[in-house]
């Protein structure tokens, strides 16, 4: 490449990943992309291969960057692989702009994953850079995963009270691209799907893609937990709204969901 590029984005091979670096591309960016694995550069995409959780390599990952967009996430380890990040754009110098996907709830759902979430917010906002972050509600592509493997059980299950709100990827990942590319915001308005759906109700919108039933089995979630998501903790309706439906989405999916259920 003749110039090194502006745009950092780790995850950038993942399901979010694949979707936004294709729009910065069209708007003119040159991006580096941080993956597990070594792979060649391709058209105006540079990849380095930097293990987060060790840091080995950042340094180097984040020469002449102004913006970061963290995407990258797992189970485990999320708050450790921000605050890396966030400590090798310190050292950079360059670095004027880190954005961030979280997850709504991230302030409330007493859960591991928001729990780590949180704290990768808080390692951006401490961080006396530039920051943006965007909470956004469970993907498609997750919710389809989850409808699929409670219709595996003899049972569906129907956790009382439990609702998610499904945001399309697509709809996330343009969102990120237009923040990218512009000023720091802050904490944005959050991104949710069109509606809310009872988790049963998703999977027996699943069963019914794909030409199947199962009786349902009502359950109670305890403690804090149970509460919060019955009183929506893990929910937006004052944010914005994802333009693609959760039965868009199954509707353009169901052949593949059929053959795999």
């Amino acid at each position: 490449m003749n110039m090194s590029p502006r745009i950092l984005v780790t995850g950038g091979t993942g399901t979010l990943g694949s979707l936004v670096v294709p729009l910065l591309r069209e708007a003119g960016e040159q991006v580096r992309v941080l993956s597990r694995h070594t792979r060649p550069d391709a058209d105006g995409v540079e990849y380095t291969a930097v293990d987060l959780l060790g840091g080995a390599g950042l340094d180097e990952a984040l020469e002449g960057v102004h913006t970061v967009l963290h995407l990258a996430g797992g189970p485990r380890g999320d708050d450790v692989a921000t605050r890396n990040l966030v400590e090798a754009a310190r050292r950079a110098g360059t670095v004027r702009h880190l954005v961030l996907i979280s997850v709504i709830g991230a302030d409330r759902m007493p859960i591991g994953y928001f729990r780590r979430k949180l704290a990768a917010e808080w390692a951006l906002s401490d961080s006396g850079l530039g920051w943006t972050v965007l909470r956004a509600a469970q993907f498609h592509t997750l919710t389809l995963a989850t409808a699929r493997a409670m219709a595996r059980l003899p049972l569906l299950p129907a956790p009382r009270g439990v609702r998610w709100q499904p945001v399309d990827p697509r709809d996330v990942a343009e969102r990120l691209a237009e923040l990218t590319l512009g000023t720091p915001a802050g904490l944005v308005p959050d991104l949710a799907g069109p509606r809310a759906y009872a988790l049963d109700e998703l999977g027996r919108d699943y069963l019914r893609a794909v030409g199947k039933r199962r009786p349902r089995l009502p359950i109670r979630v305890p403690g804090k937990t149970g509460r919060l998501y019955r009183e929506g903790a893990n929910l937006s309706f004052d944010g914005q709204t994802g333009r693609r439906s959760w039965e868009d989405y199954l509707a353009e999916h169901a052949g593949g969901a059929a053959a795999r259920a």
